[in-house]
Protein backbone atom coordinates (compact mmCIF):
# COMPACT_ATOMS: atom_id res chain seq x y z
CA UNK A 1 0.00 0.00 0.00
CA UNK A 2 2.96 2.22 0.39
CA UNK A 3 3.25 2.69 -2.90
CA UNK A 4 -0.21 4.43 -3.79
CA UNK A 5 1.49 7.24 -0.58
CA UNK A 6 2.35 9.36 -3.98
CA UNK A 7 -1.33 9.51 -5.04
CA UNK A 8 -3.63 12.23 -3.71
CA UNK A 9 -7.31 13.10 -4.01
CA UNK A 10 -9.33 14.97 -2.76
CA UNK A 11 -11.29 12.65 -0.72
CA UNK A 12 -10.46 9.08 0.82
CA UNK A 13 -13.85 8.11 -0.76
CA UNK A 14 -15.20 6.80 -3.85
CA UNK A 15 -18.76 6.05 -3.92
CA UNK A 16 -20.44 2.40 -5.47
CA UNK A 17 -23.21 1.96 -7.56
CA UNK A 18 -24.90 -0.88 -8.44
CA UNK A 19 -28.10 -0.40 -10.51
CA UNK A 20 -28.95 3.68 -11.11
CA UNK A 21 -32.36 4.08 -11.00
CA UNK A 22 -33.21 0.78 -8.88
CA UNK A 23 -32.21 1.40 -6.11
CA UNK A 24 -35.68 0.80 -4.36
CA UNK A 25 -35.59 -2.61 -5.97
CA UNK A 26 -32.00 -3.47 -4.25
CA UNK A 27 -33.34 -6.10 -1.68
CA UNK A 28 -35.23 -7.92 -4.41
CA UNK A 29 -32.52 -7.45 -6.97
CA UNK A 30 -30.12 -9.61 -4.67
CA UNK A 31 -31.87 -12.84 -4.24
CA UNK A 32 -30.48 -13.68 -7.85
CA UNK A 33 -27.42 -12.32 -7.53
CA UNK A 34 -26.99 -13.96 -4.13
CA UNK A 35 -28.40 -17.20 -5.29
CA UNK A 36 -25.53 -16.95 -8.34
CA UNK A 37 -22.83 -15.98 -5.79
CA UNK A 38 -23.87 -19.15 -3.89
CA UNK A 39 -23.94 -21.51 -6.80
CA UNK A 40 -20.32 -19.76 -7.95
CA UNK A 41 -18.84 -20.91 -4.31
CA UNK A 42 -20.51 -24.38 -3.65
CA UNK A 43 -19.90 -25.24 -7.81
CA UNK A 44 -16.06 -24.09 -8.13
CA UNK A 45 -15.35 -25.84 -3.99
CA UNK A 46 -16.51 -29.03 -4.93
CA UNK A 47 -14.50 -28.67 -8.41
CA UNK A 48 -11.54 -27.98 -6.85
CA UNK A 49 -12.25 -30.46 -4.18
CA UNK A 50 -13.41 -33.76 -6.25
CA UNK A 51 -10.07 -32.91 -8.36
CA UNK A 52 -7.83 -32.63 -5.21
CA UNK A 53 -9.48 -35.94 -3.56
CA UNK A 54 -9.88 -37.99 -6.94
CA UNK A 55 -6.85 -39.70 -7.78
CA UNK A 56 -8.24 -40.67 -11.26
CA UNK A 57 -8.39 -37.17 -12.10
CA UNK A 58 -5.14 -36.03 -11.32
CA UNK A 59 -4.27 -35.60 -15.08
CA UNK A 60 -3.49 -32.31 -17.00
CA UNK A 61 -6.89 -31.51 -18.01
CA UNK A 62 -8.20 -31.87 -14.63
CA UNK A 63 -5.24 -30.05 -13.28
CA UNK A 64 -6.16 -27.34 -15.61
CA UNK A 65 -9.59 -26.88 -14.78
CA UNK A 66 -8.74 -26.60 -10.74
CA UNK A 67 -6.60 -23.41 -12.04
CA UNK A 68 -9.78 -22.33 -13.68
CA UNK A 69 -12.28 -23.11 -10.66
CA UNK A 70 -9.48 -21.58 -8.35
CA UNK A 71 -9.46 -18.49 -10.29
CA UNK A 72 -13.64 -18.30 -10.25
CA UNK A 73 -13.28 -18.94 -6.70
CA UNK A 74 -11.21 -16.25 -5.94
CA UNK A 75 -12.82 -13.58 -8.20
CA UNK A 76 -16.17 -14.43 -6.82
CA UNK A 77 -14.51 -13.44 -3.23
CA UNK A 78 -13.22 -10.48 -4.72
CA UNK A 79 -16.44 -8.63 -5.42
CA UNK A 80 -18.67 -10.47 -3.19
CA UNK A 81 -18.39 -7.90 -0.23
CA UNK A 82 -18.99 -4.72 -1.80
CA UNK A 83 -21.83 -6.00 -4.56
CA UNK A 84 -23.55 -7.45 -1.07
CA UNK A 85 -22.95 -4.15 0.77
CA UNK A 86 -24.49 -2.01 -1.76
CA UNK A 87 -27.31 -4.57 -2.46
CA UNK A 88 -28.11 -5.14 1.37
CA UNK A 89 -26.90 -1.87 3.57
CA UNK A 90 -26.87 0.60 0.93
CA UNK A 91 -22.77 0.66 1.76
CA UNK A 92 -22.13 2.59 -1.29
CA UNK A 93 -18.69 4.36 0.60
CA UNK A 94 -15.17 2.80 -0.76
CA UNK A 95 -12.45 4.12 0.60
CA UNK A 96 -9.24 5.13 -2.30
CA UNK A 97 -6.98 2.30 -1.34
CA UNK A 98 -9.62 -0.14 -0.37
CA UNK A 99 -11.13 0.67 -3.98
CA UNK A 100 -7.31 0.47 -6.08
CA UNK A 101 -6.80 -2.85 -3.76
CA UNK A 102 -10.15 -4.47 -5.14
CA UNK A 103 -9.69 -3.31 -8.28
CA UNK A 104 -5.96 -5.02 -9.23
CA UNK A 105 -7.44 -7.90 -7.33
CA UNK A 106 -10.15 -8.14 -10.18
CA UNK A 107 -8.36 -6.87 -12.80
CA UNK A 108 -5.40 -9.91 -11.77
CA UNK A 109 -8.02 -12.64 -11.63
CA UNK A 110 -9.43 -12.03 -14.58
CA UNK A 111 -6.08 -11.74 -17.00
CA UNK A 112 -5.39 -15.16 -14.51
CA UNK A 113 -8.26 -16.49 -16.13
CA UNK A 114 -7.65 -15.65 -19.35
CA UNK A 115 -4.34 -17.34 -19.23
CA UNK A 116 -5.50 -20.49 -17.88
CA UNK A 117 -7.69 -20.74 -20.70
CA UNK A 118 -5.22 -20.42 -23.34
CA UNK A 119 -3.52 -23.54 -21.43
CA UNK A 120 -6.68 -25.32 -21.65
CA UNK A 121 -6.64 -24.73 -25.03
CA UNK A 122 -3.03 -25.88 -25.39
CA UNK A 123 -4.12 -29.01 -23.90
CA UNK A 124 -7.11 -30.02 -26.31
CA UNK A 125 -4.81 -28.54 -29.23
CA UNK A 126 -2.29 -31.74 -27.71
CA UNK A 127 -5.31 -34.32 -26.80
CA UNK A 128 -6.67 -33.97 -30.63
CA UNK A 129 -3.89 -32.87 -33.02
CA UNK A 130 -1.10 -35.03 -31.71
CA UNK A 131 -2.33 -37.76 -29.45
CA UNK A 132 0.31 -39.63 -29.40
CA UNK A 133 2.70 -36.97 -27.76
CA UNK A 134 0.24 -35.87 -25.19
CA UNK A 135 1.61 -37.75 -22.53
CA UNK A 136 5.26 -37.28 -23.06
CA UNK A 137 4.71 -33.37 -23.59
CA UNK A 138 2.29 -32.57 -20.91
CA UNK A 139 3.43 -34.64 -17.92
CA UNK A 140 2.81 -33.25 -14.14
CA UNK A 141 6.17 -31.24 -14.39
CA UNK A 142 4.80 -29.41 -17.15
CA UNK A 143 1.68 -28.33 -15.99
CA UNK A 144 4.07 -27.34 -12.75
CA UNK A 145 6.03 -25.14 -15.17
CA UNK A 146 2.67 -23.87 -16.98
CA UNK A 147 1.01 -22.59 -13.71
CA UNK A 148 4.15 -20.84 -12.68
CA UNK A 149 4.67 -19.25 -16.26
CA UNK A 150 0.97 -18.24 -15.79
CA UNK A 151 1.84 -16.61 -12.05
CA UNK A 152 5.04 -14.71 -13.33
CA UNK A 153 3.18 -13.51 -16.38
CA UNK A 154 0.95 -12.27 -14.34
CA UNK A 155 3.31 -10.49 -11.38
CA UNK A 156 5.34 -8.42 -14.38
CA UNK A 157 1.86 -7.25 -15.06
CA UNK A 158 0.19 -5.98 -12.14
CA UNK A 159 4.08 -4.33 -11.42
CA UNK A 160 3.75 -2.38 -14.35
CA UNK A 161 0.33 -1.42 -13.65
CA UNK A 162 1.37 -0.14 -10.23
CA UNK A 163 4.06 1.87 -11.56
CA UNK A 164 1.69 3.47 -14.54
CA UNK A 165 -0.49 4.26 -11.10
CA UNK A 166 1.87 5.34 -8.55
CA UNK A 167 1.78 9.01 -9.63
CA UNK A 168 -1.93 9.60 -10.76
CA UNK A 169 -3.91 11.88 -9.23
CA UNK A 170 -7.74 11.30 -8.91
CA UNK A 171 -11.17 13.47 -8.21
CA UNK A 172 -11.82 11.55 -4.33
CA UNK A 173 -16.00 11.18 -4.13
CA UNK A 174 -17.16 10.43 -7.22
CA UNK A 175 -19.41 7.85 -7.99
CA UNK A 176 -18.54 5.06 -9.61
CA UNK A 177 -20.33 3.37 -12.30
CA UNK A 178 -20.47 -0.27 -11.01
CA UNK A 179 -20.38 -2.11 -7.48
CA UNK A 180 -16.75 -2.88 -7.79
CA UNK A 181 -14.12 -1.09 -8.55
CA UNK A 182 -13.00 -1.79 -12.26
CA UNK A 183 -9.68 -0.22 -14.12
CA UNK A 184 -11.58 2.09 -16.81
CA UNK A 185 -14.19 3.10 -14.18
CA UNK A 186 -11.59 4.74 -12.29
CA UNK A 187 -9.42 6.07 -14.51
CA UNK A 188 -12.24 8.44 -15.57
CA UNK A 189 -11.80 10.48 -12.49
CA UNK A 190 -7.41 11.39 -13.03
CA UNK A 191 -6.55 15.01 -13.10
CA UNK A 192 -4.34 13.75 -15.89
CA UNK A 193 -5.87 13.26 -19.28
CA UNK A 194 -8.40 10.54 -18.52
CA UNK A 195 -8.00 9.22 -22.31
CA UNK A 196 -4.43 9.05 -22.47
CA UNK A 197 -5.07 6.40 -19.59
CA UNK A 198 -8.18 4.85 -20.73
CA UNK A 199 -6.65 3.78 -23.88
CA UNK A 200 -3.39 2.52 -22.25
CA UNK A 201 -5.45 0.56 -20.51
CA UNK A 202 -7.28 -0.54 -23.64
CA UNK A 203 -4.18 -1.44 -25.35
CA UNK A 204 -2.86 -3.44 -22.22
CA UNK A 205 -5.82 -5.44 -22.27
CA UNK A 206 -6.03 -6.01 -25.75
CA UNK A 207 -2.01 -7.36 -25.98
CA UNK A 208 -2.89 -9.74 -22.91
CA UNK A 209 -6.68 -10.95 -23.67
CA UNK A 210 -6.27 -10.20 -26.86
CA UNK A 211 -3.53 -12.47 -27.67
CA UNK A 212 -4.55 -14.92 -25.25
CA UNK A 213 -7.42 -15.11 -27.48
CA UNK A 214 -5.59 -14.74 -30.95
CA UNK A 215 -4.00 -18.24 -29.75
CA UNK A 216 -7.18 -20.18 -28.58
CA UNK A 217 -8.53 -19.16 -31.90
CA UNK A 218 -5.50 -20.15 -33.47
CA UNK A 219 -5.38 -23.80 -31.73
CA UNK A 220 -8.56 -24.01 -32.84
CA UNK A 221 -8.48 -23.63 -36.37
CA UNK A 222 -5.35 -26.29 -36.26
CA UNK A 223 -8.15 -28.54 -34.01
CA UNK A 224 -11.29 -28.33 -36.51
CA UNK A 225 -8.83 -28.81 -39.15
CA UNK A 226 -7.57 -31.76 -37.76
CA UNK A 227 -11.17 -33.06 -36.39
CA UNK A 228 -12.50 -32.75 -40.49
CA UNK A 229 -9.67 -34.88 -41.35
CA UNK A 230 -10.88 -37.94 -39.45
CA UNK A 231 -12.97 -40.35 -41.73
CA UNK A 232 -15.43 -41.93 -39.19
CA UNK A 233 -18.28 -39.29 -38.24
CA UNK A 234 -18.64 -40.78 -34.18
CA UNK A 235 -14.98 -40.20 -34.03
CA UNK A 236 -15.43 -36.66 -35.39
CA UNK A 237 -18.41 -35.97 -32.72
CA UNK A 238 -16.27 -37.49 -29.85
CA UNK A 239 -13.20 -35.31 -30.83
CA UNK A 240 -15.25 -32.25 -31.21
CA UNK A 241 -17.52 -33.23 -27.83
CA UNK A 242 -13.78 -32.98 -25.70
CA UNK A 243 -13.86 -29.24 -26.85
CA UNK A 244 -17.42 -27.76 -26.15
CA UNK A 245 -17.07 -27.36 -22.15
CA UNK A 246 -13.63 -25.34 -23.22
CA UNK A 247 -15.60 -23.26 -26.01
CA UNK A 248 -18.34 -22.36 -23.68
CA UNK A 249 -15.87 -21.09 -21.23
CA UNK A 250 -13.94 -19.14 -23.73
CA UNK A 251 -17.41 -17.51 -24.68
CA UNK A 252 -18.74 -17.08 -21.29
CA UNK A 253 -15.09 -15.13 -20.31
CA UNK A 254 -14.39 -12.98 -23.56
CA UNK A 255 -17.86 -11.98 -24.73
CA UNK A 256 -18.83 -10.15 -21.34
CA UNK A 257 -15.19 -8.52 -21.03
CA UNK A 258 -15.30 -7.25 -24.14
CA UNK A 259 -18.56 -6.08 -24.60
CA UNK A 260 -18.21 -4.09 -20.84
CA UNK A 261 -14.40 -3.09 -22.04
CA UNK A 262 -15.73 -1.27 -25.17
CA UNK A 263 -19.12 -0.10 -23.37
CA UNK A 264 -16.58 1.83 -21.14
CA UNK A 265 -14.19 3.24 -23.38
CA UNK A 266 -15.95 3.89 -26.58
CA UNK A 267 -19.67 3.82 -26.11
CA UNK A 268 -19.74 6.00 -23.47
CA UNK A 269 -23.71 7.27 -23.93
CA UNK A 270 -24.96 3.72 -23.10
CA UNK A 271 -27.11 3.69 -19.82
CA UNK A 272 -25.27 3.57 -16.44
CA UNK A 273 -28.30 0.08 -15.84
CA UNK A 274 -26.62 -1.21 -18.89
CA UNK A 275 -23.31 -0.82 -17.42
CA UNK A 276 -24.41 -2.24 -14.31
CA UNK A 277 -25.54 -5.71 -15.68
CA UNK A 278 -22.87 -6.03 -18.33
CA UNK A 279 -20.72 -5.53 -15.02
CA UNK A 280 -22.81 -8.44 -13.20
CA UNK A 281 -22.15 -10.68 -16.24
CA UNK A 282 -19.02 -10.14 -16.92
CA UNK A 283 -18.09 -11.14 -12.93
CA UNK A 284 -20.82 -13.71 -12.61
CA UNK A 285 -21.19 -15.41 -15.72
CA UNK A 286 -18.07 -17.83 -16.01
CA UNK A 287 -17.53 -18.13 -11.91
CA UNK A 288 -21.40 -19.76 -12.29
CA UNK A 289 -21.48 -21.57 -15.64
CA UNK A 290 -18.23 -23.58 -15.49
CA UNK A 291 -18.93 -25.78 -12.71
CA UNK A 292 -22.13 -26.52 -14.40
CA UNK A 293 -20.75 -26.93 -17.87
CA UNK A 294 -18.11 -29.14 -16.72
CA UNK A 295 -20.20 -31.14 -13.98
CA UNK A 296 -22.71 -31.65 -16.94
CA UNK A 297 -20.60 -32.37 -19.94
CA UNK A 298 -17.58 -34.24 -18.24
CA UNK A 299 -18.77 -37.66 -17.22
CA UNK A 300 -15.67 -38.18 -14.54
CA UNK A 301 -16.23 -34.78 -12.97
CA UNK A 302 -20.33 -36.05 -13.01
CA UNK A 303 -19.13 -39.52 -11.72
CA UNK A 304 -16.96 -38.28 -9.23
CA UNK A 305 -19.21 -35.88 -7.49
CA UNK A 306 -22.08 -38.00 -8.00
CA UNK A 307 -19.96 -40.61 -5.40
CA UNK A 308 -19.22 -37.89 -3.42
CA UNK A 309 -22.53 -36.96 -2.71
CA UNK A 310 -23.54 -40.60 -2.05
CA UNK A 311 -20.55 -41.37 0.25
CA UNK A 312 -21.43 -37.76 2.33
CA UNK A 313 -25.07 -39.10 2.31
CA UNK A 314 -24.64 -42.97 3.20
CA UNK A 315 -22.00 -41.26 6.14
CA UNK A 316 -24.83 -39.33 7.30
CA UNK A 317 -27.52 -41.89 7.14
CA UNK A 318 -24.77 -44.29 8.81
CA UNK A 319 -24.51 -41.88 11.82
CA UNK A 320 -28.06 -41.56 12.34
CA UNK A 321 -28.70 -45.08 13.22
CA UNK A 322 -25.56 -45.14 14.97
CA UNK A 323 -27.15 -42.83 17.30
CA UNK A 324 -30.77 -44.21 17.11
CA UNK A 325 -28.43 -47.51 18.52
CA UNK A 326 -26.97 -45.75 21.43
CA UNK A 327 -29.96 -43.56 22.38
Amino acid sequence: MLIFNNTTSSSSNFLLTAFPGLECAHIWISIPICCLYTIALVGNSMILFVIITEKSLHKPMYYFLSMLSAVDLCLTITTLPTVLGVLWFHSREISFKACIIQMFFVHTFSFLESSVLVAMAFDRFMAICNPLKYATVLTNMMTVVIGLVICIRQVIVMFFMFLALKNVSFHGGQELSHPFCYHPDILKFTYSKPWVANFGGLFLQLYLSGTDLFFILFSYVLILRTILSIVAPKKQQKALSTCVCHICAVTTFYVPMISLSLTHRIFISTPRVVCGILANVYLLLPPVLNPIIYSLKTKTIRRAMLELLQFKGSCGHNERGLRGRVG
